[in-house]
Formats: structure tokens, sequence, C-alpha cells
């Protein structure tokens, strides 16, 4: 076996125990299993504890809106700080940015860089009509018919050719409605500059050509205004010999009995 200059064994650098060396005795093993029982276990420690204090944090940043950004860019967490007690908001922010829990009311759901005096504002959209009340249950619907070809009620959406969505329901008892589904849509309206000189909508409009289920024909088969003229425009459009407000819409059908179907001369019957 060969040795190196200081005659330290090279046989296995990874022997606990390599040739030579004596093994502890019992008493050593019970002066270092002593030792180690007397050391008192530490509490770990994070390297980061408290980065932020109250005092730079006020210094820092003087108004909510930055704080609020910087507590943004650090965590990802929105808060809400904005009229809150000055004490208050810098400890909630103390808080998030040390990794400490906080009560939920001080968080937000808003990007605090958005500056709402920049955005345009939406007009709210609008609960469709109400469901004519003389119109049967929908249970007693006969058959219904969707047309995608009906020009848009908005003149400047027909102006592009755009169609909408109507349903048609004839029901058991003859009456027939209509009802203008959408599409829904958004449109600027005015200009304005903002403060980086472009050029922005002064607001945005829904354009909503819902209807709601209306009476279009009555049970007697008389029609109303608006239903003279959708049927007018669906005769308009042809299949085979006939047009879509006979064939699909205004349709008939005629359940036969067993006596008819056994004697169709009997009056009787």
């Amino acid at each position: 076996m060969k040795k190196n200059q200081s005659g330290a064994s090279q046989e296995n650098v990874w022997d606990d125990n390599p040739a030579g060396s004596a093994d502890p005795s019992a008493e050593e093993i019970i002066v270092v299993a002593e030792q180690v029982a007397g050391i008192t276990p530490q509490r770990p420690m994070g390297t980061l504890q408290a980065d932020y204090d109250l005092e730079g944090l006020m210094t820092d940043f003087p108004t909510a809106k930055e704080l609020e950004r910087f507590v943004f860019d650090e965590t990802g967490i929105i808060l809400n700080l904005k009229g809150r007690a000055n004490k208050l908001k810098y400890q909630v922010a103390m808080d998030v940015l040390n990794g400490v829990e906080v009560d939920p009311k001080y968080t937000g759901g808003e990007n605090p860089y958005v500056e709402k005096s920049e955005m345009v504002p939406v007009d709210p959209i609008k609960d469709p009509p109400a469901h004519d009340p003389k119109l049967p249950d929908r249970t007693e619907v006969q058959n219904l018919f969707v047309s995608n070809q009906i020009p848009h009620p908005d003149h400047e959406a027909r102006a592009m050719d755009k169609k909408v969505s109507v349903i048609f329901r004839k029901y058991k008892t003859g009456e027939i409605s209509y009802e203008v589904l959408g599409p829904i849509s958004q449109r600027p309206f005015g200009e304005k500059i903002d403060k980086y000189g472009r050029i922005r909508p002064e607001v945005i409009k829904w354009v909503d050509p819902r209807t709601g289920e209306q009476l279009v024909v009555r049970s007697d088969g008389t029609m109303t205004p608006q239903g003279r003229k959708l049927r007018a425009l669906m005769q308009t459009f042809k299949v085979n010999n006939s047009n879509y407000w006979a064939t699909w819409i205004d349709r008939e059908f005629v359940s036969i009995t067993g006596d008819i179907d056994q004697n169709v001369w009997d009056l009787n019957t």
C-alpha cells in the first residue's frame, strides 16, 4: 500500500475509519453525547426579517398612490389605502411588504397605475324590454324559427349591412311573437383630448338591439304594426314555392285522431 509524504494512506479517501486510526472509546462517545444534549434548539430566523419600517415608507412614499404602486411592484398585491388614517395605511403596507397577512378590507381590485380620470366612461347596459304579458306561457310554444338575415335596427349598423338574430315563436293558441336576441356591441361617441394630447372618445355607449319577446300576431289572426312589417320582410325570403313566413313561422300543425284515420267521411267524428 502506497503512502504519501505525510505518511497517510491513499487506499480509500472516503473511509470513515482509515487504517491506523483508533476507534473512539466509550467514554469519549458519552462526553460528545452530553455536549450535544446540552445545546438548546434555536428557532430558525429569516435573513430578510422586517426589511421595511414605517419611517422608511413614510419618507420614500408620501402619498397613498405612490405607496400602493410600490407595494404592487414588490408583491403584486393591490391595496386600497386612500382615505385611511395615515399611520394605518403605512402599517398595512409595511405588513404586506414584510409578509404579514392583512385584513381583506384593505385590499382592492383595480391596478394602482390606472388613472380613472383618463379612462373613457362606459354607459351602463340596459335591461331588455319586458316579456309581453299578452303572450301565453312558454310551455304552449308550438314551433320556433331563428333568422340571422334581418337588418339591424340601428341605422349606422344597418349602413354597414349588419344583421340581427331574431327568434319567432308560434303558440298553440295562434299567437306569434318575435324577439331580437342580439348581437350587443359598443360604440364610441364624441371626442376629447387627454392630458397627453391624444384624442379619446368622450363616452362609450352600448348598441343593444334586444327587444324581449313581443307579440306580432294575435290569437284572432290580426297583426300588430311591427308584425305586418316583419311578415312582409320574411315573405321576401323564398323557400321552394313558398316563403319563410308561411313555411317556418306561421306553420300549421294538424293532428289526426284514430277515428278520422279510419273514416274521413264521417262528419260526426
